[in-house]
């Protein structure tokens, strides 16, 4: 039997708004056990500056906020593992996403900062990055990636079945019932509203939906978006979190509580087209990330799609799915095993990914 690992699994996503950071102890196949879990805010000053980066136009300003994101990540698992009582000794790795701040695999390129080394040797502790690097390189999209932890958390329920992440772009796993995946990107998932809250109220998101509930959908404008040629394209497919950001210049003399429904409708309905591209009906949709807590876009999705729930009914968080995800992925590099396939991303063929630092 192959001996478990305990790793810690860190994730900053593109909602931007700070670090989940989740233990799992995994054999990266069917052994799974959760462990604690914790999220640590980014200042709004560091967020301004993560912001300022993405798209890695000015390759000069990068280094600097790298340094800080790893600091932070530094700071995260050091009070992660003191809060939890952990021994250092008794984490087998560190898994590190980092922070994607470009995602252009048509061009064979993805950026995800984070300095795997420095947080190594700080720790004392291995560290699994740069998770997407190699899948790009060899002509995949490098996202999603959790479709392989998703089927391991649906190995056990009837099928046909999706795993949705709305993150800030949101993504789907169709699991079939003999366990055969299809991933992709499905569209924007936070992203568009949270931008939408800054710009017009100065919030980081729509707390709950509540201000996308108070408002009216135009329904022709979703059309309109829904016409774009990435929702007709054939997975697997991926998106940079900025590819729809654009579309907000459409919308921006609407109120704020018109655009908040707008966009969030746009959420659910790109979610929902994405059934379309999927082998069989599923009997049941399981939502897990932020945009799962933003009832406007939950109840659009219910009406819509059959059996829909969040991931929290089958007794997991689904805040923290991606950093245990990615945990466990990292169990998967040390063991060498796939985590990316012909129907994921779209590489040639199943392959590993991910660099290893010793401590």
């Amino acid at each position: 039997m192959t001996k478990p690992l305990t790793i810690i699994g860190t994730m900053s996503g593109t909602a931007m708004d700070g670090i989940d950071v989740a233990l799992l102890t995994t054999d990266g196949e069917r052994l799974i056990t959760p462990g604690c879990t914790a999220f640590y805010s980014y200042t709004p000053e560091f967020r301004s500056l993560l912001r300022g980066i993405l798209g890695g136009a000015d390759q000069v300003a990068v280094a600097p906020v790298e340094r800080e994101l790893t600091r932070l990540h530094l700071d995260a698992v050091r009070n992660f593992i003191l809060t939890h009582n952990l021994r250092a000794e008794a984490v087998d790795y560190i898994a590190l996403h980092g922070h994607t701040i470009l995602h252009d695999p048509k061009n064979r390129r993805t950026w995800q900062i984070g300095c795997g080394a420095f947080l190594a040797k700080e720790m004392g502790i291995p560290v699994v990055y740069d998770f997407r690097s190699a899948d790009v390189a060899a002509g995949g999209h490098g996202a999603p990636l959790v479709p392989i932890f998703h089927a391991a958390l649906a190995a056990d329920l009837p099928g046909p079945v999706v795993l949705v992440n709305i993150g800030g772009v949101a993504n789907v796993t169709f699991v079939g019932a003999d366990g055969a995946l299809l991933a992709f990107d499905t569209g924007p998932g936070n992203a568009l509203l949270d931008d939408w809250m800054l710009r017009k109220t100065g919030r980081l998101l729509d707390q709950d939906g509540a201000m996308a509930k108070s408002g009216t959908v135009d329904q022709a404008r979703i059309d309109a978006w829904l016409a774009d040629a990435y929702f007709k394209q054939p997975a697997p497919k991926s998106l940079d979190r900025n590819r729809f950001v654009p579309l907000l210049a459409e919308i921006d003399a609407m109120t704020t509580a018109d655009g908040a429904a707008t966009l969030a409708a746009f959420t659910a309905s790109a979610i929902t087209t994405a059934a379309a591209h999927l082998p069989e009906v599923a009997k049941s949709w399981l939502i897990c990330g932020g945009g799962r807590h933003n009832q406007a876009v939950m109840r659009s999705l219910q009406k819509r799609l059959p059996q829909v729930r969040a991931i929290d009914q089958l007794g997991w968080d689904g805040d923290f799915i991606e950093a245990w995800a990615f945990a466990y992925l990292a169990a998967r590099r040390v063991r060498n095993l796939p985590i990316s396939f012909p129907t994921t991303t779209g590489v040639p063929q199943p392959m590993t990914g991910g660099m290893i630092v010793s401590a």
